[in-house]
């Protein structure tokens, strides 16, 4: 039976090569192949009276070119991690996202159940903390005040926009809060204290934001680098009003943060990767495939390679500079971080704006799940 199969592979292969060699070259020796027959895809020009839904519309820029393809591809594979039910999904965050007011996109994924857990920045956190308090942010006239009168004003400059200094004092106020309240036995970490300040929020009845829905729907969230961040600058005040009253310090253990990670993602049956920006939070989360890998090569643990199935990005950082920022994710196969895409990788890159990206990309795949018809 197998001889029989071959032999069948072989007649196949040979009536190919046959109709080949029967097509007429053309006077400078190329044969011109019919893009049918190659089962290439085709492209079709954007009918903008038959796009009713963001949807709607980044699918049919899925059959454009260039970054509208991009948008098109990325929706397609975050949408396969949303449907994979064994997938746990991790959204790293950088920038100024929440001032460019993305927060409630970050809401939405995670209420959706799509998002898992979230790696961030501590300066997104502590601007989308703003938010949820009840605080603006505000556009950037340059006609009216330079950055040194801007500084005199107490209004921190965001590119085009504004966060008052008064804005980061609520802000301390609810850090305050939380760290007066933190048994000094208990070791401090990112995802420790950004539940607690979610916890804070659900109960006094806050508006939406991302730490609020990351408490009530158990989401962790990570920021690596902590101590950068107006969050981490709270903590450092805080050591000081408790030496002043010789109160116990409290003690802040990053690893706390990498072991919590860590032990999530070795219980998972497959992994997904959404990223928008680059910067630690998106290499922190991919070195996990890393570890996995030593813990076995080096004889820790026996387990097989724990390495993302998808992935992901909006970023407009080239990759020609060299930074993990930039780097592919073709790239991250050869660090063990990703399945290749010939074991069953889906990828795809968006070189833009996450302001302009995410919302098509992330608002499509939400309507894709049904997400904008369930009852809130």
């Amino acid at each position: 039976m197998v001889w029989c199969e071959l032999l069948k592979q072989e007649r196949s292969r040979d009536r190919g090569e046959e109709m080949a060699n029967r097509q007429e070259k053309t006077a400078t020796g190329r044969v011109l192949h019919d893009p049918v027959k190659d089962k290439l895809r085709p492209m079709f020009p954007i009918d903008l009276s038959k796009c009713r839904t963001i949807d709607e519309l980044v699918r049919a820029m899925g059959n454009t070119a260039f970054t509208g393809r991009q948008i098109g591809d990325a929706a397609d594979v975050l949408e396969a991690m949303a449907r994979d039910k064994d997938c746990f999904v991790v959204m790293t965050l950088s920038g100024a996202l929440t001032v460019a007011k993305m927060g409630f996109i970050f809401c939405d994924l995670i209420e959706s159940g799509l998002v898992k857990a979230v790696v961030s920045t501590g300066a997104l956190m502590a601007h989308g903390l703003v938010e949820a308090t009840g605080h603006s942010h505000f556009r950037y006239d340059p006609s009216k005040m330079d950055d040194k009168t801007l500084f005199e004003a107490g209004y921190n400059r965001v590119y085009d926009s504004l966060e008052p200094e008064v804005n980061l004092d609520h802000v301390e106020e609810v850090m305050d809060d939380v760290l007066s309240n933190w048994d000094a036995e208990e070791v401090a970490c990112s995802w420790k204290i950004h539940r607690k300040i979610g916890e804070t929020l659900h109960k006094q009845g806050a508006g939406r934001g991302i730490l609020k829905s990351a408490y009530e729907h158990n989401v962790p969230v990570f920021v690596p680098a902590f101590s950068d961040s107006e969050l981490g600058i709270d903590f450092a005040l805080q050591k000081i009003a408790r030496q002043r009253e010789k109160k116990p310090l409290l003690r802040f253990d990053p690893f706390e943060d990498f072991e919590k990670f860590a032990d999530t993602m070795l219980a998972t049956k497959r992994m997904g990767l959404f990223t928008v920006g680059g910067g630690v939070p998106r290499n922190w989360s991919q070195q996990f495939g890393v570890y996995a890998e030593l813990l076995a090569r080096r004889g820790y643990r026996k387990i097989p390679l724990k390495r993302y199935n998808y992935g992901v990005r909006i970023c407009p950082e080239p990759v020609h500079w060299g930074g993990l920022s930039g780097s592919t994710y073709t790239e991250a196969v050869s660090w063990g971080k990703f399945v290749p895409p010939e074991e069953g990788g889906k990828f795809a890159e968006v070189f833009d704006d996450a302001t302009v990206a995410l919302p098509l990309v992330a608002g499509a795949v939400l309507d894709r799940i049904g997400y904008f018809k369930r009852e809130k």
